[in-house]
């Protein structure tokens, strides 16, 4: 099965796919369970770790124009860590070796990739075939697929709790396009769990709902959250971190939809990967009760996949050290997110028996608004109470010292003008040529810059050229906004 259209190859694949890939990501059968080579009922606990690679664009080309950062460190190899490119440019590719070195020699690895848009568009961007024919191996050669599992995200690398709602489920429709358009619609299927930029989970019941559902209609039947980012519904923190629980989200109209959510524990820190700390945590852990089946707890972990010298340096040697003991273990063993959700499952776990959570902070707030109908008015008023106690509703991510929003309003402002008159754009666009959108190349254009701008790193580095990249980007998308897209 291929997608309908080609576009032009100067502009990333974001968009004009839509019923081909709404077809595929809504497969119902299981995507792991026949492929699983693994004795489940003899596992006394799991781990499965997750390798989030991301390079942002930056309108620093020749003429100003779109390219990946990547790009950028190998043109300007003097300045700061950017000597740095070639080592991060194989870390981008090296799981293709692994993978393959690792099966040969009698291993069972396990390893979930989350790629942002940027980065694999920039990879296309910089003819990076051999990158890309790597990652290819591993994701649609059918020895590898019981190992590897690909997570969906933003294609922006959004911060989810900052992105106007509207353009949630653009972020998550991107790159489902720019996906399927290096690996295929098949490659597309086996995509069923999802990564949120800077693990940055919204609390704001609108905000929150809004994920969810969009996640939901987009075929997305788990995603990865911070420990610290959820609560039990009593407020609580969370009591059982290594199994899976159902996310609930209710708006500000009452309207309830959940999801379930395999938790990260711990913080940031790229030793936990780096080092293999999951694999040896889940050596210490034994079988629980789920419902009423017995099932293996599952150690989780993400962090950054090519970022700092443990990452560069010590996690290879690591994550191969760990899959060799692995192979004398009778009771531990890797196993992938969706392909545990499957297995547990397939012993007789249902959804309703995962513990119920809900996102940081809310159980105040229906503390607050109590047992009376929920409404925008009532819920704004309970938010700027709470508000007045430091209770806030602007979410939690990796970190709990850094805001995305505040100290950014030369960024924030910008992002929400240009999300609007993006919208307004559209909506300009008589109904019946709104499904033929995707063949007008403003549309195409102003949706990239719309997207691009959106990226947390325009934040993560502070005041100074950061910020500059963002005003270049908004100036940029208005003009072809203002083309109009008819």
């Amino acid at each position: 099965m291929s997608p309908p259209i080609t576009y032009d190859q100067t502009l990333p694949t974001i968009c004009g796919w839509e019923s081909s890939i709404q077809a595929v990501s809504h497969a119902k059968q299981p995507v792991f369970l026949e492929r699983s080579n693994l004795d489940f009922s003899r596992l006394s606990a799991g781990f499965a770790i997750a390798l989030h690679m991301h390079q942002p664009t930056i309108p620093a080309g020749s003429e100003g124009q779109l390219i990946g950062h990547l790009q950028y460190m190998f043109e300007h190899h003097h300045e700061g860590d950017n000597h740095n490119a070639g080592p991060f440019a194989y870390c981008y590719a090296r799981l293709g070796d692994f993978i393959p070195e690792l099966v040969e020699q009698g291993c069972n690895p396990r390893v979930m990739l989350d790629y942002s848009g940027n980065l694999l568009w920039g990879l296309k961007q910089m003819g990076r075939d051999d990158i890309l024919a790597k990652l290819k191996g591993i994701t649609c050669d059918a020895r590898y697929q019981p190992h590897v599992e690909w997570l969906g995200t933003f294609w922006g690398h959004a911060v989810a709790a900052a992105t106007p709602l509207p353009d949630i489920k653009l972020h998550i429709r991107a790159w489902q396009h720019q996906f399927v358009s290096i690996f295929g619609l098949e490659a597309l299927k086996r995509v069923r769990g999802f990564s949120l930029p800077e693990m940055q989970l919204p609390n704001h019941p609108d905000a929150l709902y809004t994920l969810v559902s969009a996640l939901k209609e987009s075929g997305y039947q788990w995603v990865m959250v911070q420990e610290h980012t959820v609560e039990m519904l009593t407020g609580e923190g969370i009591q059982q971190p290594h199994l899976p629980h159902r996310l609930v989200a209710r708006n500000s109209h009452g309207e309830e939809v959940s999801i379930t959510a395999l938790i990260k524990t711990q913080g940031s820190d790229t030793k936990l990967i780096g080092q293999m700390q999951p694999f040896y945590e889940a050596k210490t852990l034994g079988r629980v009760t789920l419902g009423n089946v017995s099932v293996p707890p599952l150690v989780s972990q993400i962090s950054d996949g090519e970022n700092g010298g443990v990452m560069m340096n010590e996690f290879p040697g690591a994550f191969k050290r760990a899959w060799h003991e692995a192979r004398h273990e009778q009771s531990v063993s890797g196993i992938n997110g969706t392909e545990y959700l499957e297995l547990i499952g397939a012993a007789g776990v249902a959804d309703s028996d995962f513990p119920v959570c809900q996102a940081t902070g809310q159980h105040h707030l229906w503390q607050v608004l109590g047992e009376g109908d929920i409404t925008p008015e009532r819920m704004g008023d309970a938010i700027a109470t709470l508000g007045e106690q430091h209770i806030t509703f602007s979410g939690g991510s990796w970190t709990n010292d850094r805001s995305w929003v505040e100290g950014y309003d030369n960024v924030i402002g910008p992002m929400e003008r240009l999300s609007a008159r993006f919208h307004q754009a559209v909506n300009r666009v008589p109904v019946a040529q709104q499904s033929h959108l995707a063949l007008n190349a403003n549309y195409r254009q102003a949706l990239l810059y719309n997207l691009v701008l959106q990226t947390s790193c325009f934040r993560y580095w502070g005041q100074g050229q950061w910020t500059d990249y963002a005003q270049a980007i908004y100036q940029r998308g208005c003009e072809f906004i203002e083309r109009g897209f008819a």
